[in-house]
């Protein structure tokens, strides 16, 4: 289990390094949870590894409600003081735009079975943010499926 994080932690820092940050790169912040939703809800989720953002576990609760009751086309939901909407599920994800946005183009966030990824941006960042964390993903899934 210990080579799988260490594998897990690797692989996050040479993704993030690319794909992270805050100007001219596709996601803003990223994180990755340590999170079994199937366990009992006085668990606490990891936050196993994040960039770009200093979010804690408790931090993230309301969210992870969110999820566990499956309702996601009809509540909206937080990620620390963001308000989101979802806009589209997909079998493994999900994409929500952020209500609360100061900036005229907008905020979102991609949800994927794997953790939770913020991006900011136009319909084109957007959709380079979700290439960048599909990489990550598939990378990852690799590895641990």
């Amino acid at each position: 289990m210990a080579a799988d994080w260490i594998w897990a932690r690797r692989s996050w820092e040479k993704w993030a390094g690319k794909h992270v940050g805050a100007s001219g790169k596709p996601v803003k912040a990223a994180l990755l949870l340590n999170y079994d939703p199937t366990g009992p809800s006085r668990l606490l989720p990891v936050v196993a590894e994040q960039e770009g953002t200093e979010l804690k576990a408790v931090d993230l609760l309301p969210f992870l409600d969110f999820v566990r009751r499956n309702n996601l086309q009809m509540e909206f939901f937080s990620i620390g003081s963001n308000q989101y909407l979802v806009t589209s599920i997909h079998e493994h994800w999900f994409c929500a735009r952020c209500v609360n946005a100061v900036q005229p183009e907008g905020e979102g966030v991609i949800v994927m079975e794997i953790g939770a990824y913020l991006y900011d941006g136009s319909l084109g960042s957007a959709s380079q943010a979700m290439v960048a964390v599909d990489q990550f993903a598939w990378h990852f899934n690799r590895r641990t499926h």
